[in-house]
């Protein structure tokens, strides 16, 4: 699908005050300076997920950035993520004059998943799978908003990578991908924002420490769409959604991940 975005948000932003509403502000604008945009919303909730496995009396443990997922944990993972933060996501939504729905990457198959192999538990690794539902969704004018649960080929929900689900419905729509987090980009040794960041530097900033935890997991994400897409992916901060403007009129904004075709590796 032509003239299409993907943004994806970390749970992050529902703790900021009012962070959401803005971010949901500058969506509405979009749609109304450009009807014909088709723009999609994927989310996290890694914060409101860690408060609710807390209060139901479950430890959290990630590993390299990545959520270790009991099975019996998910019935509160997916509840948390394809429930209330979903709908908290929707409401604000409806909110500012937008027509949401809330959907998760099992909806219409929008998606297949296999369980991981790194012993993590119910944590999947989802595929592109079929694009109706998204697709008559968009051209009746509804914004789709979606958690990153998925479903494993037996039916077990498996909780996924945010960002990998980003890409996913990238993929499906040959969208560009906005991966909004709670940092301005990718920075640098020097503290500095790059605004631009190959693979081969990247895996330089990872090996010294640079870029680790929860940056990883979104370099790798982001990578791995920039390839797919073949076209950069942008990194950027939630806090100052109007960069969302700037980025579709063409200008730079946070850092630019630039997939391998193009970059000097």
């Amino acid at each position: 699908m032509t003239n299409a975005l993907v943004i994806k948000i970390g749970g992050a932003i529902l703790e900021r005050d009012g962070a959401l509403q803005r971010f949901m502000e500058i969506v509405a604008q979009l749609k109304v300076s450009d009807p014909q945009k088709a723009i999609v919303v994927v989310h996290g909730g890694g914060v409101i997920v860690d408060a609710m496995l807390q209060q139901a009396g479950y430890v959290s443990e990630k590993r390299n950035g990545a959520r270790v997922t009991p099975f019996e944990q998910m019935p509160t993972i997916s509840g948390a993520l394809s429930g209330y933060v979903n709908k908290a996501v929707v409401s604000i939504a409806t909110q500012v004059g937008l027509n949401p729905v809330g959907l998760s990457l099992v909806d219409g198959t929008l998606a297949t998943c296999e369980m991981n192999r790194e012993g993590l538990g119910a944590v999947g690794i989802p595929k592109a799978n079929q694009k109706q539902l998204l697709e008559v969704l968009l051209q009746a004018g509804f914004l789709p908003i979606i958690s990153s649960i998925g479903m494993v080929e037996t039916g077990e929900l498996v909780n996924l990578n945010a960002d990998d689900a980003a890409v996913v419905v990238s993929e499906l729509l040959d969208a560009e991908l906005l991966l909004l987090t709670d940092v301005d980009g990718v920075l640098g040794a020097d503290g500095q924002l790059l605004s631009s960041l190959t693979h081969l530097d990247a895996q330089h900033l990872i090996a010294s420490g640079v870029i680790s935890g929860g940056m990883t997991a979104k370099i790798q994400a982001a990578f791995y769409a920039a390839n797919q897409l073949r076209r950069s992916i942008a990194v950027a901060s939630w806090e100052s959604p109007e960069q969302i403007v700037n980025l579709l009129s063409g200008q730079a904004i946070g850092t630019r991940i630039i997939p391998n075709q193009a970059g000097s590796n």
